[in-house]
């Protein structure tokens, strides 16, 4: 008889247009820390040059959280937004890969890879997202956020959650609202 194994690590999907991918994975991440997990965010669209309520909070809690992105594609070129993607894929390969962690949080990852406006596969290689999701250590959970999740993303997750907006404040003309977006 084939038994599920709980322990191997699950994989999660946050995605879909609707508002609260990363509110859940970061939730998720608070959660796991109570429970004496080792966790690791990275974010890959997020820069460190702005100040997000998650961060300032995770350094208090002891969540180790990296801003890997230089903000929106079109506030910055082409250009830096791929060195910034490609310094961000080698930095979260060589985390995931170290085993020090029980649960990594790849937050916008989805967006990342689903950029069109220039080429992102030499720098972010989807093949390599699959084989980093495949490949990596025994016992790690894996949770993805972000719009627009690859199918071949989604194979590989045992959760897949789908956001969908019924009902936005934006929608009114009300911007991000600190302590709600940031």
């Amino acid at each position: 008889m084939n038994q599920p194994d709980k322990q191997r690590g699950l994989v999660l999907v946050y995605t879909g247009d609707g508002k609260g991918k990363t509110t859940a994975a970061l939730g998720l991440a608070v959660r796991a820390c109570g429970r004496g997990k080792r966790v690791l965010v990275i974010q890959f669209i997020k820069s460190p040059e702005r100040t997000y309520g998650e961060k300032i909070m995770f350094d208090k809690i002891g969540i180790e959280m990296h801003q890997k992105g230089i903000g929106f594609t079109w506030l910055k070129t082409p250009e830096e937004h791929r060195e910034a993607l490609k310094e961000a894929w080698a930095f979260t390969k060589e985390k995931v890969m170290s085993g020090a962690y029980d649960v990594v949080i790849l937050d916008e990852l989805n967006n990342a890879l689903s950029i069109s406006t220039f080429p992102i596969d030499d720098v972010l290689p989807l093949r390599e997202v699959l084989e980093l999701i495949e490949n990596r250590p025994y016992g790690m959970h894996m949770v993805i956020t972000g719009r627009n999740a690859y199918s071949e993303v989604m194979d590989k997750a045992d959760l897949v959650t789908e956001m969908k907006p019924l009902k936005h404040y934006y929608d009114e003309g009300i911007p991000a609202v600190k302590g709600i977006e940031f």
